[in-house]
């Protein structure tokens, strides 16, 4: 038999609220409880991955296609930093993966980058080349 959570998430959510207010603590569904906090442990981490990717790919783009840099590469540019950045000031506990992360994300970048330039992959840095006080540093525009 199915329960609520598999028919009806959002009356779910809001049931295993209402049983948490009223400290009805044994009634709680804690193995999907658990399941998803995880979850959405896991969406902040991809979150923050995904705009460092976006970010790098266009720090790559505006390096390598110095004829191409224009405002709306410049303005992805400094959105990508601004979203980072709050994604990172609501979620601090990221900042120890960091580095893991900044690295998974250069290499999706790279993919990123050789198909919206043509630019053989091999031709960017195998590593990513900055720092993440760079990349997030709105005075730093790679040359």
């Amino acid at each position: 038999m199915g329960t609520l959570y598999d028919s009806d998430f959002y009356g779910w959510t809001q049931e295993q609220a209402d049983l948490l207010r009223s400290g009805h603590l044994s009634e709680l569904d804690t193995q999907n409880l658990l399941e998803e906090i995880e979850a959405m442990g896991r969406s902040e981490r991809r979150e923050l991955e995904s705009r460092l990717q976006v970010l790098l790919m266009h720090l790559l783009k505006w390096q390598y296609q110095v004829d191409h840099q224009g405002r709306s590469w410049k303005l992805t540019i400094e959105e990508q930093r601004r979203k980072a950045g709050r994604v990172l000031s609501e979620n601090p506990s990221l900042k120890p993966r960091l580095s893991e992360m900044l690295a998974a994300a250069y290499g999706d970048a790279v993919i990123g980058a050789e198909r919206e330039t043509n630019i053989k992959r091999s031709v960017f840095p195998a590593e990513c080349p900055w720092t993440f006080g760079q990349v997030m540093d709105p005075e730093f525009w790679p040359e």
